[in-house]
């Protein structure tokens, strides 16, 4: 994957932006239209362009690091810690929204291709619709979707779609994504730079999102996650599901050009006295004594200097720092990410991981469900262990003393929970997800140095603000679905966030 993704220069996937929008008067095609430029673009460009800027954009510290990964317990901020203290730029925002909304475009653009006989294409298309709809929806709750980037078809101001009426209509998007996959097909996916045209391995990835789905609703809509969940693991060989961590959905950045930089050991790269591991985070792999350590973050500079307090004879020291402190740290005394997670420029973005999938089957298998041949739910757990612990390079040896020991399942949700938290560190919306659902970490708190018109809420945030261009620019249809927020950050809660008490 590091040598393909070199075939493709931002110039030339820069140029599939946009070119599929629509024009407002009949002579704007021939006013706007710069004779330099292509305008028919290759297939293979729109979707080297969707899978790079989905990695770029989603998986950077502006929309993942920044927010989700504070809120749920994995990152905090030791200087410019306005973020995770709930002091959002108002621009980031606009364009986290614009660049969803601009990338979705260019994959309903791929789809009306896809229909002039390439049938892999096109179900690789519809998982990407729903990935990303699933972080916007993830992420504001109720959002534009079934008008949604429909210019052509007169659709300037598209309407709100509820996230109750958006999860069954990706589910039901998934379940034909994965019945063509099931179908066979043919056609070549030139400019996958996610699985290296693998449509296998695109097959797996859709059946997995089902069980994501799936398992997310499943307290709020039972019958629907339950049947979704038994026909995909009733069915192994129609419906195959990530099997090995070969399998994983990893977006892998070239490194040695500056253009193709893994995001965040970028932001690294020259800040890195901005970042570090959370204690939320820290003392939670300490008190389990969780190999992992390491491997996700790195000794306090401080502990390698004989004359500090730190230092015991060379051995590593980790510490986290709050998350949303009322004062920046003193770098020296804190862990930053290990060099896997935030220093690795030709590292990976976690799109979802296999051990994310059998935490999935494991909870399937508490909720009751049929999960066939997968087994129950302490053979999915340990599965789902073992992988977390392969992926990050733990001997065998140690991961057998850690589920002899403190990771041995209980039966518990709780511990399921705690358990996938700590396998998805990285996939910053799926760890806010899990914490918005289960309340897991239960050792998570709101930031104590938000501003005080934050004060009177007890959890940190449900959502992220609506941004002010689309309250400006489709303010009619935001509006009734802006006013169910509370404090930029709060007010009505996920569908599927069925929580008490948080406010």
């Amino acid at each position: 994957m590091k040598q393909y993704i070199k075939k493709f220069s931002m110039a030339f996937m820069a140029g599939a932006m946009l070119l599929s929008g629509t024009g407002c008067t009949d002579s704007f095609e021939d006013v706007n239209t710069d004779p330099d430029n292509a305008i028919n673009v290759p297939n293979a460009n729109l979707l080297a362009y969707s899978l790079y800027y989905t990695s770029y954009r989603f998986y950077d510290r502006w929309f993942a690091m920044d927010e989700p990964m504070s809120f749920c317990g994995y990152v905090a901020k030791m200087n410019y810690i306005d973020e995770s203290k709930y002091q959002y730029r108002a621009g980031v925002q606009d364009t986290n929204w614009e660049y969803l909304y601009r990338i979705l475009n260019n994959v309903m653009d791929l789809q009306r291709r896809a229909n002039e006989g390439a049938p892999n294409l096109m179900n690789v298309a519809k998982t990407l619709e729903v990935h990303l709809m699933q972080i916007a929806t993830d992420r504001w709750r109720d959002v534009p979707y079934t008008d949604a980037v429909k210019m052509a078809e007169g659709y300037l101001t598209p309407s709100y779609d509820k996230q109750e009426d958006i999860y069954p209509a990706l589910l039901a998007k998934l379940k034909e994504a994965a019945d063509g996959f099931a179908a066979g097909g043919s056609d070549y996916l030139d400019g996958d730079l996610l699985f290296d045209g693998d449509v296998e391995k695109w097959q797996k990835y859709c059946n997995s999102l089902r069980l994501r789905l799936a398992i997310r609703i499943s307290e709020v809509a039972p019958s629907l996650a339950k049947s979704t969940i038994e026909e995909v693991l009733g069915n192994p060989a129609k419906y195959p599901v990530m099997e090995s961590n070969d399998d994983n959905a990893f977006f892998w950045w070239q490194g040695s050009d500056s253009n193709y930089y893994e995001p965040l050991a970028d932001t690294y790269r020259t800040r890195k006295l901005e970042f570090s591991c959370s204690d939320v985070m820290v003392d939670n792999l300490l008190a389990n004594e969780d190999p992992r350590i390491g491997v996700y973050c790195s000794p306090t500079p401080s502990s390698s200097d004989p004359s500090s307090a730190d230092y015991n004879d060379g051995k590593p020291c980790y510490r986290g720092y709050i998350i949303g402190a009322t004062q920046n740290a003193v770098a020296s005394n804190y862990s930053v990410w290990g060099y896997k997670y935030g220093q690795d420029l030709g590292g990976f973005s976690p799109w979802m991981r296999v051990a994310e999938v059998y935490f999935h089957i494991a909870e399937a298998a508490m909720l009751g469900y049929n999960t066939g041949s997968y087994g129950n739910a302490a053979t999915n757990y340990e599965k789902a262990v073992r992988f977390s612990m392969e992926e990050n390079e733990v001997p065998q040896a140690d991961a057998d003393a850690y589920l002899a020991g403190k990771g041995r399942f209980d039966n518990t949700k709780d511990k399921l929970w705690y358990e996938e938290w700590v396998a998805m560190f990285k996939q910053a919306m799926e760890g806010w997800s899990l914490y918005r659902r289960t309340g897991v970490p239960t050792n998570n708190y709101i930031a104590p140095g938000r501003a005080s018109k934050y004060q009177n809420h007890n959890v940190p945030p449900f959502r992220s603000p609506y941004p002010d261009t689309e309250r400006n620019l489709n303010g009619t249809n935001n509006a009734p679905f802006n006013s169910e927020v509370k404090d930029d950050f709060w007010g009505k809660q996920m569908w599927w966030d069925t929580r008490k008490d948080v406010y």
